[in-house]
């Protein structure tokens, strides 16, 4: 498995409320329906409840944050693309995820990055530059932890960090590297991170008669069934038990150091759910592995402190353990304890990663480090099993819509509707909309508001398949709808409502 920083793809929950402006959010739950937003997204209870312990917000901030989350990662996803090399990272900021910073190495990029939504930050070195430097930090300082126990890409100060026992020593380890000084600091640090030793994610499961990790995520691998882990728990050709000690399966691959990853093969006695336990005699479904900004509300599940919450950190961190480095892990504030290990990391229902090591408790609090799922996935040839239905369909969207608008879209055309213009609304309300298009293609659809001379996406649906459907709550304003065809060709039907 590479050391590099994987390309994800997914999918996006459709979002009906916050408006979108080209200024950043306002620090207070939107007044927009919030109640119709949550029912859409469905952030499940167990989500809701944690974050507020574990941020120390309350239950409305909580369902504020993640709809900021949801809303504003496709934006990301669009800036990051369209800035290339001179991408200079993103992270979100604020109590509820109201603002997406993303930087630049280019002033000139500033305009299209408030024009998206975000917030724009001139910084002097690329994202590259510091992966870069990162990836040669971590082949010239040594393993034995004296060049530092744990490295990450800073990105809100666009540099590097070590963190050490030994500033000093470490500092002339860094000097010695070859890599330019001026892009690493080292910092004071007592973390020690440790692995987290002693098919729904989050359940235990044992390895021999005295191990025990945590389930990740239900996977395939063409018609064998089994989950991911992380590597430490066990090695190729381990057996493993369940949690109720039943015969369960055997590690079919596992990597540890230099990454922490596995996968296990089941039996036919276990079935495969798409879910994650969510420690409170409930689960939570699993719906696609859409990588989170950092900064972003995360959870974790594991069989010894059950269900904690807390943020992304860093990414692309390297750790050192007593037993070897892991590299392009991810940094979060949730707490951990032996036996967490290879559990479930998920962020409102995309799935990010298994449960690596960390410092702390969860009396005291802690730092933990997830090996990314789709890194995971790819490596071995996996395909992590989703619940299709994590939104359900309203059938009232698409039966009742008395306005239409037909075409036929070639792959990767997109077209404006209705009439390439729009359609304006004196009074707020729900606009409901449901995009119907053949068989075999991937449309997605989006509606726009305009501020003056900007149209901003204020509402997203652009799963997998042909059919999409939107259900926006949003004050007067004008208005339009983008089909746009992710691949493939043919015609669509779209079937609409205004305020």
């Amino acid at each position: 498995m590479s050391r590099s920083h994987a390309v994800i793809t997914g999918y996006v929950l459709t979002v009906t409320a916050l408006t979108l402006t080209a200024a950043p959010v306002a620090a207070e739950p939107p007044t927009a329906d919030p109640q119709m937003a949550v029912a859409a997204v469905h952030p499940p209870p167990g989500m809701i409840v944690a974050l507020q312990r574990d941020l120390h917000i309350t239950a409305e901030q909580a369902r504020a944050r993640l709809l900021n989350e949801i809303r504003l990662a496709p934006i990301e996803a669009q800036l990051r693309s369209r800035l290339g090399v001179r991408f200079g990272g993103s992270w979100f900021t604020g109590t509820i995820a109201q603002t997406l910073v993303v930087a630049t190495t280019d002033p000139a990029d500033l305009p299209q990055i408030i024009a998206a939504g975000a917030q724009g930050e001139v910084v002097k070195r690329s994202y590259a530059e510091l992966h870069a430097a990162m990836n040669s930090l971590d082949q010239k300082l040594p393993e034995d932890g004296s060049g530092g126990t744990v490295r990450f890409l800073d990105v809100r100060n666009n540099r590097i960090h070590v963190l050490t026992t030994e500033p000093l020593e470490t500092e002339d380890l860094i000097q010695a590297s070859g890599v330019d000084s001026s892009l690493v600091r080292a910092v004071p640090s007592t973390e020690r991170p440790r692995l987290l030793h002693d098919v729904r994610g989050g359940d235990a499961y044992y390895i021999g008669n005295a191990r025990r990790c945590s389930i990740g995520f239900a996977v395939t691998k063409g018609s064998q069934n089994g989950f991911a882990s992380a590597g430490h728990c066990g090695k190729k050709g381990d057996t493993t038990n369940g949690f109720n000690r039943a015969a369960q399966g055997v590690f079919q691959a596992s990597s540890f150091p230099g990454d922490d990853a596995a996968w296990v093969a089941v039996n036919i006695n276990w079935t495969l759910r798409p879910a994650v336990n969510n420690g409170s005699g409930g689960t939570l479904p699993v719906a696609g592995s859409r990588e989170a900004i950092e900064g972003a509300s995360i959870c974790r599940s594991g069989s010894t402190t059950d269900w904690q919450c807390g943020l992304i950190r860093q990414r692309d961190a390297s750790v050192t353990y007593p037993q070897g480095t892991v590299f392009g892990v991810t940094r979060t504030s949730v707490c951990a304890e032996p036996g967490d290990s290879g559990g479930s990391f998920i962020s409102v229902d995309q799935a990010q990663g298994v449960t690596s090591g960390g410092s702390g408790d969860c009396a005291e609090g802690g730092v933990t480090y997830f090996q990314p799922i789709n890194e995971i996935l790819t490596a071995y040839g996996l395909t992590l099993v989703t619940d299709d239905n994590t939104v359900p369909p309203d059938p009232s969207l698409c039966t009742g819509l008395p306005k239409n608008a037909t075409g036929t879209l070639n792959n990767e055309q997109d077209a404006y509707l209705p009439n390439d213009r729009g359609y304006r609304t004196t009074v707020a309300g729900v606009h409901s909309s449901c995009l119907d298009a053949v068989d075999g293609v991937d449309f997605d659809l989006f509606l726009e508001k305009q501020t003056g001379s900007i149209w901003s996406t204020v509402a997203t649906s652009d799963g997998p398949n042909p059919d999409e459907k939107i259900k926006y709550a949003g004050p007067a304003g004008t208005y339009r709808y983008r089909v746009v065809s992710t691949s493939g060709s043919g015609p669509y039907r779209l079937n609409y409502r205004t305020p």
